[in-house]
């Protein structure tokens, strides 16, 4: 048994990487059991947002580098691209570094509090693409539990920092007064939520959200007193907004060059400020060399989350102590029910080894024995064929020079000092 997390994020790619090794919803049910099919892989899950792509794995032993060629494979990339800015943690250390995702400790915005509903999704889907067992799946619960732990008992949640908040905030330093914006905001998922509520919370008196369908996008819009449209809509919204903000699922680029073109002279060239949060990008890059448009993607964002992480750097090192401590009491459990297998086996074997000797006793009881040497005979019969393999096991090992056998026997079976010789001094009857 050996636990993997592999993959890519913010700290090891950029994010026309990223982009290329992303997963839609649509692939994953197919990618989860492609990847059980074609690798070691006995469970697995794979989660993945616009700041990392992650595998989760359960396997007999550890082959993380089938795993990356099936991920380079699969997305089309070379194997030295992929390998380049990949991560492997392996067993403890890949516990620790779910625990950390979830927990918020290893985002872009730390503490950030979506990915944990992000890592709920991907259990969800992987237990929907069956590839979730018992292993991988304890494991999720006890990652749910220490990231809740951190939640309840640190501040690292309390002060809105986030990547939907840096981008208001860098919002407020171009715009003197954010209430007499307009703002378009390109999907309708968690991010652009989040988006919404800051936004609305700085006065922004008019908001529009964009959406593939119109239905979700009401829904948010009605939330914060927002107009809907949908994404056909975008261009003539363009022309009245000053703020755009976008975070989709779409593979391909919602809005370009030649649209924006289009507002800014409608405009009268008057400036547009633009986050594109999505990974693959929803905006293209060409967008960001025409005059009066500022546009950042999400690893513009830095900046702005280093001085807004302030706050929560103090609360981190006790998270991180509690993600140590969820680590420790995980392996412990696991290390616990690896013993499972051997005591029932044990049992099963003693067991059996009592019903030989009953049934036994039952037939000297049946043909007129004596019920006290019956029960004298039991007790000896059993008691010996208990300690047979034992006592044949440890004068090999012995032999073989393995005293730690005999401490390991002395510790085992709870024998006072000086007694270690219970198991060889007399030989079975």
């Amino acid at each position: 048994m050996a636990f993997l997390a592999l993959g890519i994020n913010h700290k090891t790619a950029s994010v026309d990487v990223r982009e290329r090794v992303a997963f839609t919803p649509e692939q994953l049910v197919e990618a989860l059991q492609q990847l059980c099919r074609l690798t070691d892989s006995r469970e697995a899950a794979i989660l993945s947002t616009c700041n990392r792509s992650e595998l989760y794995i359960e396997q007999d032993h550890i082959t993380a580098d089938s795993v990356l060629r099936w991920l380079a494979d699969y997305h089309h990339l070379s194997l030295e691209e992929l390998r380049a800015c990949a991560y492997v943690h392996e067993d403890d250390a890949a516990v620790r570094h779910m625990m950390r995702v979830a927990s918020g400790l290893d985002s872009l915005v730390l503490g950030e509090p979506q990915i944990l509903g992000q890592m709920k999704s991907a259990y969800a889907v992987a237990r929907e693409a069956g590839t979730i067992g018992p292993l991988l799946g304890r494991l999720f619960q006890a990652t749910f539990s220490a990231a809740k732990q951190v939640r309840t008992d640190t501040a690292i949640g309390e002060n809105p920092v986030s990547v939907a908040f840096a981008a208001v905030s860098l919002a407020k330093q171009i715009f003197s007064d954010l209430q007499r914006s307009s703002a378009l905001l390109i999907g309708a998922g968690e991010t652009i939520t989040l988006v919404a509520r800051h936004l609305h919370e700085q006065g922004v008196k008019r908001i529009v959200v964009a959406n593939r369908t119109l239905e979700r996008a009401k829904i948010l819009a009605e939330e914060f007193g927002a107009h809907a449209v949908l994404l056909s809509d975008i261009p003539q919204e363009l022309v009245h907004s000053d703020i755009v903000i976008s975070s989709t699922a779409s593979q391909l680029p919602i809005l370009g060059k030649g649209a924006v073109e289009s507002a800014l002279k409608l405009r009268k060239h008057k400036p547009i400020f633009m986050v594109d949060i999505a990974v693959p990008r929803d905006i293209e890059p060409e967008v960001g060399e025409l005059d009066d448009v500022y546009l950042y993607s999400v690893d513009d964002l830095h900046e702005v989350v280093a001085e807004n992480l302030k706050s929560r750097q103090g609360a981190a090192q006790a998270a991180e102590e509690l993600v140590s401590s969820g680590v420790d009491d995980f392996m412990a459990r696991l290390r616990e029910l690896a013993a499972v297998d051997v005591l029932r086996a044990y049992r099963q074997q003693s067991e059996r080894l009592r019903d030989e000797e009953l049934q036994k006793a039952q037939r000297l009881l049946a043909n007129g024995g004596s019920a006290e040497e019956v029960l004298v005979q039991l007790a000896r019969g059993l008691t010996n064929k208990l300690m047979h393999a034992p006592s044949v096991q440890l004068k090999k090992l012995s032999a073989e020079g393995r005293l730690d056998a005999l401490a390991m026997a002395q510790e085992l079976f709870a024998l006072s000092e000086g007694s270690s010789d219970s198991f060889s001094d007399k030989k079975p009857q």
